[in-house]
């Protein structure tokens, strides 16, 4: 297949892949890659392979497609390739929670030298990176990378580069609990979707939606949670998106169980711990075993509760996510308070705080820590933040 014949095929397989015939698209850019002699349309094809696989969750797929992609990066001998290529191993690995292999990759990336392809690139690399660090807890870092993402979006005018530091920026203030600008910035994404995002694929809405869900749930507007959560779903099932219906049933479980439903939440966090499980999305698992340990503290199954919180610690010390183990620790002193039992509770108190302090969790003017309620906060240019009160 000669270069000309490639360019057609991968054409074919867009308007395919944008009609939603997700398979027969994936039979046609594998028919390209099998047959193909021209590397850089191996290259593109490559390219749209490793985005169909992301948006349907097969994060593995991607991730082999990935490392044949810098192969085919390096015997075309050129930077702005082998740059992208990277950034897709980075993703690859950021979808599967290894954020430490995402770091390393981004930084690769930012330390090669290629052409204005390469920097306009940084953008995403600068996102990617500060997803992984969130990932680990690391907010500082976290916050940092995403301004730098903004900077570059606002710089090179990239609206969708915009819209998804923006829901990121909703994720990361939704952990540290300041919840009117985990609110501020999914709403902003939405905005620009509404603004620019006509030719835009409908997943940048349904993730827009999704944020502004989770920041409703968390500010006790549930009905509004609601609507937002409906409406991604909606979305999310058309298009086949696995990894986003599995966030959808976490958020309409946790606000089953706002609203005390613990009957109607076990099965959605079901259905979302199976479709987690089958993706490899951990950090997701440990999100849903908290909220399925509270449905088992409302209804008193306090023994079950520990069963829950023992799996998710597993998860969570696995990732190196350390928010996940203080709510944990959290949990496990509101369990030992209860059952009397103070050697246990005690063990757990020290944990608890030793996680603050490892996160540096602390209002830099004030000295108490950040994160336990919502509370407005302010970040500093060098990206430290402290309670705007």
């Amino acid at each position: 297949m000669g270069q000309d014949q490639t360019k057609q095929q991968i054409e074919k397989g867009l308007h395919l892949y944008q009609s939603n015939q997700t398979e027969k698209a994936l039979r046609v850019w594998m028919r390209v890659l099998e047959k193909s002699a021209d590397p850089a349309g191996r290259f593109r094809v490559l390219g749209c392979l490793i985005t169909a696989h992301a948006e349907m969750g097969r994060y593995k797929d991607m991730l082999k497609f990935a490392v044949v992609q810098i192969d085919t990066a390096r015997e075309l001998e050129d930077p702005d390739f082998l740059t992208e290529s990277y950034l897709n191993l980075a993703r690859s690995n950021e979808k599967l929670c290894e954020f430490q292999k995402t770091i390393s990759y981004c930084k690769t990336c930012l330390n090669m030298q290629g052409t204005t392809v390469s920097v306009q690139l940084n953008g995403q690399v600068s996102l990617s990176m500060g997803n992984a660090f969130l990932g680990l807890s690391i907010f500082q870092k976290a916050l940092e990378c995403f301004e730098k993402a903004l900077r570059y979006a606002h710089n090179n005018d990239d609206k969708m580069l915009e819209c998804r530091v923006c829901c990121s920026l909703g994720n990361f203030y939704t952990q540290i609990k300041d919840y009117e600008k985990a609110l501020f910035f999914p709403c902003k994404a939405a905005e620009l979707v509404n603004d620019y995002g006509k030719g835009w694929s409908l997943k940048y809405r349904a993730m827009s939606q999704y944020h502004m869900a989770v920041a409703y749930r968390k500010l006790g507007r549930l009905a509004d949670a609601m609507d937002c959560c409906e409406e991604s779903m909606k979305i999310a099932l058309q298009h086949g998106d696995r990894p986003l219906q599995a966030l959808c049933l976490l958020c309409f479980a946790d606000i089953h169980r706002s609203r005390r439903d613990v009957q109607t939440a076990f099965p959605r966090y079901d259905s979302s711990m199976s479709i987690m499980t089958e993706i490899g999305n951990r950090l997701g698992l440990v999100q849903v075993l908290l909220g399925v340990t509270k449905c088992w503290m409302i209804q008193k199954e306090l023994d079950k509760a520990l069963e829950s919180i023992e799996k998710a610690q597993e998860l969570a010390e696995g990732l190196g996510n350390k928010l996940g183990l203080l709510k944990l620790h959290c949990l496990c002193e509101r369990i030992y308070r209860t059952k009397e039992q103070h050697r246990e509770l005690r063990d757990h108190v020290v944990k608890f705080h030793e996680c603050v302090e490892e996160m540096e969790l602390y209002c830099g003017m004030c000295g108490e820590s950040i994160g336990e309620k919502n509370n407005q906060l302010q970040a500093l240019p060098c990206s430290h933040f402290f309670h705007l009160k």
